[in-house]
């Protein structure tokens, strides 16, 4: 396939965007163009008030198959300061919740961006792996610290030591998936629709905790937010009235 085959395409419904990887013939690997491509669609998202939930997926029933390795020497010159970093970690600062929905390879970098996302909901045939020490690379140190927080020192070990490829079930055990599921599609329908109803404040709050981005004075903000924002007051109100609580805080005015 041409190499402007290759793109990434986003679909926004209600408060869930899509972002869907499109690479046809080559499992949809990411180019150069691709990994430039994904934080600048990331900044228009985090800043659509409209936009709740990030979904991040691969068309055609594979999610990513790794880069394109018809450009290595792009990828041997930049190290640590890669393209593909950039957008990892792009993707992982996003300020919204993120949710990677995975179907057959997810391989190298399609690892990467899943494993930089919040959650990962993935079918049966979801297939994980690591392949630096096949290629004779070295993992990025800031991926590889990633993988490591997700799922330990011993998994990242063998992940990068073998270049092995595991299933969904052993990816779920070690913590690298969340939840396999026969109704990929119903399920990321199901989680993101649960997602977009609760307080954002409530959920951009634990995200940067969680991820440890906020110290003390970032906390007290979150503290003084929740008082003058209105949130908990609707929270409270709903939940006696035995109503839908109407939260209308967003991050991309929030902050």
């Amino acid at each position: 396939m041409a190499v402007s085959d290759a793109e990434l395409t986003v679909e926004v419904t209600g408060a869930v965007a899509t972002v869907t990887i499109r690479n046809p013939g080559r499992r949809n690997a990411m180019t150069p163009a691709m990994w430039r491509r994904l934080p600048v669609l990331l900044d228009g998202l985090e800043a659509d008030p409209a936009v709740r939930v990030l979904v991040l997926t691969g068309a055609d029933g594979a999610f990513c198959a790794g880069a394109d390795l018809g450009d290595l020497d792009e990828l041997l010159e930049a190290g640590d300061g890669s393209i593909a970093v950039a957008a990892e970690e792009r993707l992982a600062a996003f300020t919204k919740p993120t949710v990677a929905a995975v179907e057959g390879p997810c391989v190298g970098g399609g690892c990467q961006l899943a494993v930089a996302c919040d959650l990962r909901i993935v079918a049966p045939d979801a297939r994980f792996g690591v392949p630096p020490a096949r290629l004779g690379l070295v993992y990025p140190a800031p991926t590889t610290r990633r993988l490591t927080r997700l799922v330990g020192p011993s998994t990242a070990k063998f992940l990068l030591f073998t270049a092995e490829l595991i299933d969904a079930e052993r990816a779920l055990r070690v913590g690298l998936a969340d939840e396999v599921t026969d109704d990929l599609a119903g399920r990321i329908t199901a989680i993101t629709a649960a997602i977009s109803a609760r307080s954002q404040l409530s959920i951009a709050a634990a995200k940067e905790i969680i991820d440890d981005r906020a110290g003390p004075a970032r906390i007290a903000w979150w503290h003084r937010k929740v008082r003058d924002s209105g949130e908990a007051r609707e929270g409270v109100a709903a939940h006696h009235e035995r109503r839908t609580p109407e939260f209308r805080w967003s991050p991309s005015g929030g902050h």
